[in-house]
C-alpha cells in the first residue's frame, strides 16, 4: 500500500503533472511524470468511468497501486535523490486485460522516468 505521503491529492497537482510532464502510453495506461518538488515521489490515479462501472474501477486502482509500490521502491532507490510526481492514467483496456496491466506498467514507468530525468528537455527523446 502507498503510504500517504506518497499520493498525489490536489487537482492542480494532477493538471501540473499531465500537462507540464513526458508522457509514456501503453494499450491499457498511461503515465504522466515531471520532477517534483517535495523530497518524496508522489503518485495519482485517475481511472475515468469509461474502463467500467464502480466495482471494476475499483478493482483496476487496487491492482495499479500494488504494481505502482513495487515501481516506486525500485526507483526510489536508484533516483533517490531525483523525486518525481506521477500521474497513472488507466485506460478502457485496463479492465479487459488485466494480465497486460503490469508489463505495461513497468515499460511505461520507465519509460517516463527516463525521459523525466533532470537534464532532459522536454522535446528530446
Amino acid at each position: 500500500m502507498l503510504p500517504r505521503t506518497a499520493r498525489l491529492h490536489e487537482s492542480t497537482d494532477f493538471r501540473r503533472v499531465t500537462r507540464a510532464g513526458v508522457r509514456a502510453g501503453r494499450p491499457t495506461l498511461v503515465v504522466h511524470a515531471v520532477l517534483g518538488a517535495d523530497p518524496q515521489s508522489r503518485v495519482g490515479f485517475v481511472v475515468s468511468k469509461a474502463v467500467g462501472g464502480a466495482v471494476v474501477r475499483n478493482r483496476v486502482k487496487r491492482r495499479l497501486r500494488h504494481l505502482v509500490a513495487a515501481e516506486l521502491s525500485r526507483t526510489g532507490t536508484a533516483d533517490a535523490d531525483v523525486p518525481r510526481d506521477v500521474v497513472v492514467r488507466a485506460l478502457p483496456a485496463s479492465s479487459t486485460s488485466p494480465e497486460r496491466l503490469g508489463d505495461d506498467l513497468a515499460s511505461a514507468w520507465s519509460q517516463a522516468m527516463h525521459r523525466s530525468s533532470p537534464g532532459r528537455t522536454r522535446t528530446s527523446r
